[in-house]
């Protein structure tokens, strides 16, 4: 394809938002922001039993957390493969989907900047900027919506007094009605129409609101075909993602001599994640303080809270970042050989695929 052969012949030149230099200087924002938080807890008066905590982590359990979140990684490149292109090589599934975990973890918006990397790749390997639009779209739905299906599930069980710990209906009636809002709204995206083309004397702006537009839409539709289609890696790749990285969260408390309910993890996970999408260096603060907050709204002890969420944020930053580093080196490496073209091969005969249904169905 032509956009892979300018690919090989003039290198793989990221766009300035999505630059080595800016990425390493957002790198080095976040861990001057680690830095700050280990100090304050370090340091700061009032922190003992949090110092305390820090000091006698189980190691073993902490280990646990590691390898849960790396699980949690590998299942981001098992649903990665079939939503974008069946016929990709598993090893440039891994480089692109551990490259995207990596900008994720600096940038915020809940893992939209990693998905920009990834569309910005697989565009100039040759897949049309529309499909590669629509299919980013949907593969963030569909990672996305398995929090918000479990948030919808566990909160009405445990309004019901189906399962503990008992908490008012604000705090598990309300999330749960706002998940199925929240999931009913991207149902309807589809209905809402993609509009019109954008028109030839259409500026910049215009066109890019059309572009946002049809993206959105076809990309929700196209979930619900991906869904439909019951893609065993897809929905085993979204779960797991999800499942994963909440256990590694349960780890890190673990590792503190702490058990927490399941149920408060799983409810304090999406609201405290929202705090993702506050425009901070990846997500420092924000995600801490949502998530702290919560749990112990929730009912979990403050101290290990605030010990458990730092080991969390800890492993969830250096992780993927090591991992994805190692990754995109490889890819930028591979992708300026020309006896490596397999950014998107044709499928082959016996590769699992997403056969979706007719867009009209």
């Amino acid at each position: 394809m032509e956009g892979r052969a300018n690919v090989e012949q003039q290198g793989l030149e990221l766009p300035d938002e999505l630059s080595t230099r800016r990425l390493v200087r957002r790198a080095l924002w976040v861990v001057l922001l680690l830095v700050v938080i280990g100090l304050v807890a370090a340091l700061a008066p009032g922190l003992g039993q949090v110092r305390d905590l820090l000091a006698n982590a189980d190691p073993a359990w902490l280990l646990v957390a590691v390898v849960l979140e790396a699980l949690s990684g590998v299942s981001y490149v098992v649903m990665f493969r079939p939503v974008f292109c069946p016929g990709m090589s598993w090893r440039t599934s891994w480089e692109i989907g551990w490259s995207e975990l990596a900008v994720g973890s600096l940038v915020p918006a809940s893992g939209a900047g990693g998905l920009a990397l990834g569309a910005w790749i697989l565009t100039q390997g040759g897949m049309p900027a529309d499909k590669v639009a629509r299919r980013s779209v949907a593969f963030f739905l569909i990672k996305s919506s398995v929090n918000f299906v479990a948030v919808a599930v566990i909160g009405t069980v445990m309004a019901l007094g189906i399962t503990g710990p008992h908490k008012s209906l604000l705090l598990t009636a309300l999330p749960a009605a706002l998940s199925v809002v929240t999931i009913a709204a991207v149902l309807l995206l589809p209905r809402i129409g993609r509009g019109p083309d954008a028109a030839e004397g259409d500026g910049r702006v215009e066109r890019a609101v059309v572009a946002v537009r049809h993206a959105v839409v076809d990309g929700a539709g196209e979930a619900v075909r991906i869904i439909r289609s019951g893609n065993a890696l897809v929905l085993a790749g979204a779960f797991g993602y999800w499942a994963f990285d909440n256990a590694v969260l349960w780890a890190t408390f673990h590792a503190f001599d702490t058990t927490v309910p399941l149920t408060v993890i799983l409810m304090g996970y999406l609201i405290g994640q929202l705090g993702g999408l506050l425009p901070i260096p990846g997500g420092i603060g924000g995600i801490d303080g949502g998530l702290i907050g919560t749990l112990v709204v929730y009912g979990a002890p403050a101290a290990a809270t605030a010990a458990a969420v730092l080991a969390y944020r800890v492993i969830l930053f250096w992780l993927p970042l090591i991992v994805g580093g190692v990754a995109f080196a490889a890819l930028r490496k591979g992708l300026n050989h020309p006896d490596r073209p397999d950014l998107c091969r044709p499928v082959q005969p016996g590769i699992p695929t997403v056969s979706l249904p007719p867009r009209n169905a």
